[in-house]
């Protein structure tokens, strides 16, 4: 075996054995979360009650996505995953003894939702930045379509296995099948070796190692700095401020406008997952356009014509949106695939924890009032309004993105960014030398 061989082995290895313990916990978390919103929808039929328990998953990471962001740089990124799937399996532990003894009450939902959100809100960004320190740069186009197609066949695949689960096993059991996948999931951390980025920019230019405060300030700083980048996130939150609750949403939407059970409502998610994977596999055998951006405003805006297929289809027609949620899946990867390569490609190892989640918590920022105000609207107009609104949106927005300099030279922008970052840190080093 070649150096080079031996090297690709090693690497394959390592992440691919981490990679795959977390495929088993997500299918397990996502099967969980399907049952657990059923049971809400079932208990209470209330949007009310779907957009709060939403809104309590979603406002920690708005809130405090930048603090984390940080702690991630700064921390062990392997320990900091085992802790944050460790906190995962405990909350499914939990809700697994609450239905088992009886006790499960419509408030529980609210506190277990938080301790996973908390749990997500430190692993996500850990296994993200540590990817890129894994995988070779050549190899991370090939990951992350890797990434792209499991996560559409797992939203293929967990909500029908929800509902088959539902119809064979208490609710107790599933929750225990969730601590289980989580478990598969830890154990490979214990014994595979994450490397950590090397932060020299920053302890350089403060002559020592930074506080939490000043790494906060320094990612804040990355992305205020990155022409066109801003615009983007505004037009990703106002986005998310529709579509978000639309989505959530939509088990009442299949329950009471068409008249489904929870085989339906695993169809639906069926249909996006299919649409996730065909869509991955399209971007990755086209490879997009030149200009990686123009891909990806096409993506949101054939995600606005699926969603709002969703909601102009009469009550009769449920393969309608059906089809409508499979364009809509098969968009998602077209818009996002694209972004994430050139945010990847342009940002520092030692700032993608930071960088990632900062992006993630800006575009996400305006979804909490979103769900706030999405019960109560939904209750009395009905579910439909949402991806009505939510679709025309995207079709605006992304034809209109079309035509602002600043968005569509991102990636040049973002190149030259990176360039002046450089710079900045080398003036940074050579004063305090």
């Amino acid at each position: 075996m070649t150096n080079s061989e031996s090297r690709q082995s090693k690497w394959q290895f390592r992440f691919f054995t981490i990679w795959t313990g977390q495929q088993f916990s997500i299918i397990g978390s996502m099967v969980a979360q399907f049952a657990l919103v059923w049971w809400l929808t079932q208990i209470t039929g209330s949007a009310r009650i779907l957009a709060s328990a939403t809104l309590v998953a979603r406002l920690p990471g708005v809130l405090f996505g930048p603090v984390v962001a940080a702690v991630v740089d700064r921390g062990n990124r392997r320990k900091i995953m085992i802790v944050a799937d460790g906190l995962v399996a405990l909350a499914a532990a939990l809700l697994a003894y609450l239905f088992w003894s009886g006790r499960m009450q419509v408030w529980h939902v609210y506190i277990i939702m938080l301790a996973r959100s908390i749990g997500g809100m430190f692993h996500w960004p850990a296994m993200h930045a540590s990817t890129s320190l894994m995988v070779p740069k050549e190899q991370l186009s090939r990951v992350a379509g890797i990434n792209q197609t499991m996560r559409g066949i797992l939203d293929i695949v967990s909500p029908p296995l929800g509902a088959l689960l539902l119809s064979l096993m208490p609710l107790h059991g599933i929750m225990a099948l969730d601590v289980v996948t989580a478990a598969i999931a830890i154990a490979p951390l214990f014994f595979v070796a994450i490397p950590q980025p090397e932060r020299r920019a920053l302890a350089i230019a403060t002559g020592g190692k930074p506080s939490l405060w000043q790494d906060v300030r320094e990612g804040l700083r990355y992305v205020s700095s990155w022409p066109g980048l801003l615009l983007l996130l505004t037009m990703a939150t106002l986005l998310n401020f529709l579509l978000n609750p639309a989505f959530t949403l939509m088990p009442l939407l299949v329950s009471k406008y068409f008249g489904g059970e929870a085989l339906q409502l695993g169809w639906m998610h069926s249909g996006w997952g299919l649409g996730i994977v065909l869509g991955g596999l399209t971007l990755s055998v086209w490879g997009g356009f030149r200009r990686r951006i123009v891909t990806s405003l096409i993506g949101v805006i054939g995600m606005g014509l699926g969603t709002l297929a969703i909601g102009l289809t009469p009550a009769t027609l449920f393969v309608v949106a059906l089809v409508g949620i499979s364009v809509a899946g098969f968009m998602n990867p077209i818009a996002n695939g694209p972004l994430h390569a050139i945010f990847q490609a342009a940002t520092a190892p030692e700032m993608q924890g930071r960088v990632f989640t900062l992006i993630g918590s800006l575009a996400a920022a305006m979804s909490p009032l979103g769900m706030a105000i999405a019960g109560p609207v939904a209750d009395a107009i009905g579910v439909r309004a949402w991806f009505i609104m939510g679709g025309l949106a995207c079709i605006l927005m992304g034809a209109g993105a079309l035509f602002v300099p600043a968005i569509m030279h991102l990636e040049e922008n973002g190149m030259s960014h990176q360039t002046v970052q450089a710079a900045r840190a080398s003036e940074k080093s050579e004063a305090a030398a």
